[in-house]
């Protein structure tokens, strides 16, 4: 039987899990009673904002007693100047999350269709769902999203289809040659929507240019986020870039202020900072094929990747082996919600913390011995 409020909830969020968030280290700290936990849950940069975003961060610290600027100005042009678009492209969002409800609130009505690959973001079912549209969920293949079965899923009632590339939890990407001939089979009708929050870890020569097609005038949207490779998960800072049309369309129901002072702050001071996203990305480079390697002499199977996580699979209950991991004072995410019931998303994390990973990992698998 259904409780009082549970009668007069919106139909379309009775069918949702909520959102289940990595377990905070103090809690670990506090249940287990260990000492100097790691966490390695959450896709996070392992590395402190730069000193010049700290700067920037205490030196606003005395302005908090205004609202922050409710349109973002001065980021908002700083980031149109960066990708070569103009400020009424861009749309910032409390992280990533706010900007892809969004767009499914500004365009997705009740029945219409979302191409939804899968394993892949969970945020993208549940926000459609939220809306009462209609998911059409496509497996991927070989651990990488299947564009080609994507593309063939696409009906008249497919409003939005998304793209998380590197894809979360897999840590693939499709290809500039694959995204190309996908695009040349999306009808005009349908919104693509191209997520690279984890976009710093995997450039390369054969990485799409997804702003080229916003500039193209096609219905698709970029977003990115100072999440990963900026070191600001903390502050909840991400952008949209898009036509202006859409961008205004989203901005009417964007509430005000929903990117606070200090994380535009640090963002506008994180633009330009490449010499940290280069320490970043080397240092998770060098973390992955450290982590490749140990693997490989564990006897664990792993998923290449092209992001600051990967996708292990242990060959055991991924539930088992979490809970004693916990007890070595390591934190990381288990697949089994995905049906993945052996595999974990293993963050790349510091030297330090990856050997204390690989040492936990020994442990509970019995691997000590070689």
């Amino acid at each position: 039987m259904p409780t009082q409020w549970e009668s007069l909830a919106n139909e379309h969020i009775l069918g949702i899990a909520p959102y289940e968030p990595g377990k905070p280290i103090e809690e670990l700290e506090r249940e287990l009673m260990i000492s100097n936990p790691i966490k390695l849950a959450s896709n996070e940069n392992p590395l402190p904002p730069s000193d010049r975003v700290q700067k920037a961060i205490i030196a606003a610290l005395s302005s908090l007693d205004r609202y922050p600027d409710g349109s973002g100005f001065y980021l908002r042009q700083a980031l149109a100047k960066k990708h070569g678009v103009m400020p009424d492209q861009v749309v910032l969002g409390n992280g990533s999350n706010e900007l892809i409800e969004l767009l499914v609130r500004s365009f997705l009505r009740p029945g219409d269709e979302a191409v939804v690959p899968h394993p892949s973001f969970v945020v993208y079912p549940m926000i459609v769902q939220a809306a009462g549209g209609v998911r059409v969920m496509v497996m991927l293949k070989d651990f990488r999203l299947d564009l080609d079965a994507m593309a063939r899923a696409i009906t008249p009632m497919t409003k939005i289809v998304f793209v998380a590339n590197p894809n979360n939890p897999t840590a693939t990407i499709v290809t500039r040659d694959e995204v190309e001939h996908f695009m040349s089979r999306v009808p005009e009708r349908t919104i693509v929507m191209f997520d690279e929050a984890y976009l710093e870890f995997a450039m390369g020569s054969d990485f799409p240019d997804t702003l080229a097609y916003v500039k193209q005038g096609r219905k698709v949207v970029v977003l990115r986020t100072f999440s990963k490779a900026a070191s600001l998960a903390g502050l909840r800072v991400g952008y949209g870039i898009a036509d202006a049309d859409a961008i205004a369309l989203m901005n009417r129901i964007r509430q005000p202020f929903n990117v606070n002072s200090l994380a535009q702050v640090a963002a506008l001071a994180a633009i330009d900072d490449e010499a940290h996203i280069l320490e970043c990305v080397r240092m998770i480079e060098a973390g992955r094929h450290f982590l490749y390697d140990e693997f490989k002499r564990i006897g664990l199977q792993y998923v290449p990747s092209r992001a600051n996580f990967i996708l292990v699979d242990v060959g055991r209950n991924a539930a088992d082996i979490y809970q004693k991991l916990l007890h070595q004072g390591v934190i990381v995410r288990p697949m089994t919600p995905f049906g993945l019931e052996t595999a974990f998303r293993i963050t790349v994390g510091t030297p330090e913390e990856n050997r204390k990973l690989v040492k936990a990992l020994r442990m509970v698998l019995g691997k000590t011995s070689e």
